[in-house]
């Protein structure tokens, strides 16, 4: 403030009339200067919690962290402050495509966008997604439990072959035993129709279901996982080679599940959320 720099030298009076500020405003801004901020402690809080998760909690989810620690703020009251420390989370965006039309059996669509799930391993979702880095591409496919958004299982791989996907299959099903009621939904891609995974569906019990040709909606909840991982952990990030990238994506995985809590979720992470169901039951 120019009037604080300059009045050991010169009369405020002069100071204020020289720059035309009235004389009420001036001491109106002195003693909010020196009046201390009404929710330091929260913002120190609010910007370690978003630096802790490298940008990518919004607002809700901090209001979520905060309220683990002990701290009660509103959404609206922590949207500000965010606002005020210039504090924004990632945003999102593009799909890798396997379909290649009908190359085996197309199976129905049982799933018809009810994306809620009673309980664990009830209704599963997978997909395949694409990244590229430094002249090579990367895939990477999850198993999805609808109950509570947790990865199940994954690969991750150089190569979009078969291996990609039973591999996965086999990885989440190997704590199963026989699951007759469970439903796996995914899109119409080429691995999907192989005989080898269907064979692998079909000796667990597993209801094999799929989405509409061209229909992204139909497998929302991979699609909206895909956009998450590449937002907080891909765009705008670099990597100098596809096994870098391969380490990573596995990294956010498991903080993912373990350590990323969700507003739908009611404040819990997915697999806080799945032992509290279990515990429950």
């Amino acid at each position: 403030m120019t009037v604080q720099a300059l009045k050991h030298k010169h009369k405020i009076q002069h100071l204020l009339q020289s720059i035309g500020l009235p004389k009420s405003v001036y001491y109106y801004q002195c003693k909010a200067l020196k009046s201390p901020e009404p929710y330091a402690s929260e913002m120190r809080s609010i910007e370690r919690i978003f630096h802790q998760h490298k940008g990518r909690y919004g607002y809700r989810r901090i209001r979520y962290a905060l309220h683990r620690e002990g701290i009660y703020l509103n959404h609206k009251t922590v949207q500000r402050l965010m606002a005020k420390l210039g504090l924004k989370s990632t945003v999102r965006p593009k799909k890798y495509r396997s379909h290649k039309g009908a190359i085996g059996r197309i199976a129905p669509n049982i799933i018809k966008r009810d994306f809620v799930a009673t309980k664990p391993n009830e209704k599963w979702a997978t997909d395949v997604t694409e990244f590229k880095v430094a002249g090579e591409k990367v895939y990477l496919s999850p198993i999805i439990d609808l109950f509570n958004q947790e990865v199940i299982s994954h690969t991750v791989a150089t190569s979009p072959k078969l291996p990609l996907v039973t591999e996965m299959l086999e990885e989440a099903t190997m704590k199963l035993g026989q699951a007759s009621s469970l439903i796996l939904h995914s899109d119409q891609g080429w691995q999907y129709q192989h005989q080898g995974y269907r064979n692998q569906l079909k000796e667990k019990g597993i209801k094999q279901s799929m989405s509409r040709k061209g229909n992204c909606l139909d497998n929302a909840v991979a699609e909206n996982f895909f956009a998450l991982l590449k937002t907080e952990m891909y765009h705008g990030y670099h990597f100098d080679n596809a096994k870098q990238l391969m380490d990573c994506i596995d990294e956010y995985i498991d903080y993912y599940n373990n350590d990323r809590i969700k507003v739908k979720l009611k404040g819990l992470t997915p697999v806080e959320y799945r032992n509290q169901a279990l515990e429950a039951a």
